[in-house]
């Protein structure tokens, strides 16, 4: 519910602040008073209004400009808040604020509870907030998928289930029919490459690939092989070194065989120098084991003298492989194994028979679960028919017939359903497509119908209407006010109206006038509180002679009816 409006430069309207109650409330005035500026205002402040059409809202001359809404809180807002990330405060408050730059620029702000936000957030959270009508909506009736919407709104939550269930298995499906496509793909791409496959198979056969880190061995034995004179120099050095000697002095064996000598004979006069001794006894095992590693290592070097060759040929293949298929030798080996499936017995014909079951079995469950939709949608089809038969008629459309229409159209998300709305107001004419038949007088009473009737199942916002009364009867417009303030019981509506029936059951009475001050045109709106006040703007409202005793009667018979005064 819309609880406060701030407004500052904003139009007409220097400086404004207003609180708003629940029920039914209207806005009434002269034209071109500023009226719908309020509701202009609403509109910018979440997420309309954008780039010089928002600029155009600005009071001319003002470097800055704000709009300031507060909402009360409720389930719905809390949930979405919560999973924005904004922390739930006892208020929803939303601001958008226009500073000028260089010249006539202007940048523009937005916040939540005083976090920036930006106009995708506000453009998910405005449906919660308000719901905007004016005149003649054909724009929005003939969006696509709009009719859908409403319809399925009107079906509930036991609707909303099922058609969660059609999105899931219809992504399902989806997936799978994305897999049989791409596999087809690559079966006639594979028969067209079949020859060239069957050489490319037949040259990685050939080349024996089992081992995914044989290159690297095979570098690592061509390395040592390549340096075998260098290494042979290094053996003979740590051999010199370790277990001959060098220069007439005594090896490293035999520095440790006199060392533990010592040590030896050292330990039987003090048995503390036995754990030394068994220490210098461990190192000389290890120089021992060292020995033995050079000599075989020696050994492998001397072994055999085409093995470099060898390998240098092997390392030729592998290289020459991975340079013509863009591989590595990983990537060879599963190419390798790819193509032996594929080319096999069982390959393409084993893979396409399980997808096409996967997708045959996917695809019944989608069709299932978009015919369990289509039965919702027929219910609430029904529903939202009975409904609107019962409230247009009183609002002078006594020969109305409609019609939701239910045409198959081809699977999606939401279904396989387009929704379109058969409109007739006058006896022996067809019904048709109701953006393509109805008048703008037709089409503001079949918005109001429709959103009383929504407004049973989801009263989560704010109601708001533009003149949606205009260039009707009194007796319509009497109707119009019966539905606006039935519609009130159950959602905060607000109108702008110039029809004196409809401003007289409202609950607030607001009134939108302007002034000219030192040459400067401003708008004021003032809140009518007493019955006189209201009395007046009636009577303003009806004109002509008997206009006074009009809206008296008009006040008279609402508070006959129980209503009070506002």
């Amino acid at each position: 519910m819309l609880t406060g409006l701030l407004l500052q430069n904003i139009a007409l309207i220097e400086g404004l602040e207003l609180d708003f109650s629940s029920g039914f409330t209207v806005l009434t005035g002269e034209t071109g008073a500023g009226k719908s500026i309020l509701l202009d205002a609403l509109d910018a402040v979440l997420g309309g209004a954008q780039g010089s059409s928002g600029v155009r809202l600005l009071r001319t001359g003002s470097d800055r400009a704000r709009i300031e809404a507060a909402f009360q809180l409720n389930p719905a807002l809390e949930q979405w808040l919560i999973a924005a990330e904004f922390d739930p405060e006892e208020e929803l408050l939303i601001s958008r604020e226009w500073k000028r730059q260089e010249g006539d620029r202007y940048s523009s702000r937005c916040r939540l509870n005083g976090s920036t936000v930006n106009r995708q957030q506000l453009l998910e959270l405005r449906p919660l907030l308000i719901d905007l009508t004016v005149q003649g909506q054909t724009q929005l009736l003939s969006r696509t998928g709009q009719q859908r919407l409403w319809l399925d709104r009107l079906g509930g939550s036991a609707l909303a289930e099922v058609k969660a269930q059609v999105a899931d298995a219809w992504t399902e499906w989806r997936q799978a029919a994305d897999a049989l496509m791409a596999l087809d793909q690559e079966q006639q791409r594979s028969e067209q490459e079949q020859a060239e496959q069957e050489e490319q198979l037949e040259q990685l056969q050939a080349a024996d690939l089992e081992d995914p880190d044989e290159q690297q061995r095979l570098e690592q034995d061509q390395d040592r092989l390549v340096h075998g004179v260098r290494l042979l120099e290094g053996l003979a050095l740590l051999f010199g070194r370790l277990h001959e000697g060098v220069d007439q002095a005594p090896s490293l064996q035999d520095h440790f065989a006199a060392c533990i000598q010592e040590l030896q004979a050292m330990a039987q006069l003090d048995g503390s120098l036995e754990p030394l001794r068994d220490q210098a006894l461990d190192l000389e095992a290890g120089v021992d084991g060292l020995l033995r590693s050079l000599d075989q290592y020696g050994l492998a070097l001397e072994s055999d003298p085409d093995q470099l060759e060898r390998i240098q040929d092997r390392l030729s293949v592998l290289k020459r492989l991975q340079r013509r298929y863009g591989l590595d030798l990983p990537g060879l080996i599963q190419r390798r194994d790819e193509l032996l499936h594929r080319l096999g017995s069982e390959g393409f014909a084993a893979d396409l028979a399980r997808l096409h079951q996967e997708e045959n079995d996917r695809r019944q469950t989608r069709d299932q679960a978009n015919a369990a939709l289509r039965r919702e949608r027929s219910k609430a089809a029904e529903a939202l028919q009975a409904s609107l038969l019962e409230l247009l008629p009183p609002m002078g459309l006594a020969n109305v017939r409609f019609k939701v229409d239910l045409i198959p159209c081809d699977p999606a998300e939401h279904g396989a359903d387009a929704v379109q709305f058969l409109f007739s107001a006058n006896p022996g004419q067809p019904m048709a497509t109701l953006t393509e038949v109805a008048s703008g007088g037709e089409m503001s009473r079949f918005l109001l119908a429709l959103k009383t009737t929504l407004a049973a199942v989801d009263g989560s916002s704010t109601l708001l209407f533009d003149e949606i009364d205009a260039g009707v009867s009194g007796r319509v417009s009497g109707a119009m006010a019966d539905l606006l303030q039935t519609l009130a019981r159950q959602r905060q509506v607000f109108c702008v109206t110039h029809q004196p029936l409809v401003a007289a059951v409202a609950d607030h009475h607001f009134r939108v006038s302007k002034h000219v001050e030192d040459g400067v045109t401003h708008s004021r709106v003032s809140r009518l509180r007493d019955t006189q006040e209201r009395r007046q703007e009636l009577a303003d409202l009806a004109g002509g002679e008997q206009a006074d005793a009009y809206a008296a009667s008009l006040l008279d018979q609402r508070t006959a009816e129980g209503f009070g005064s506002s």
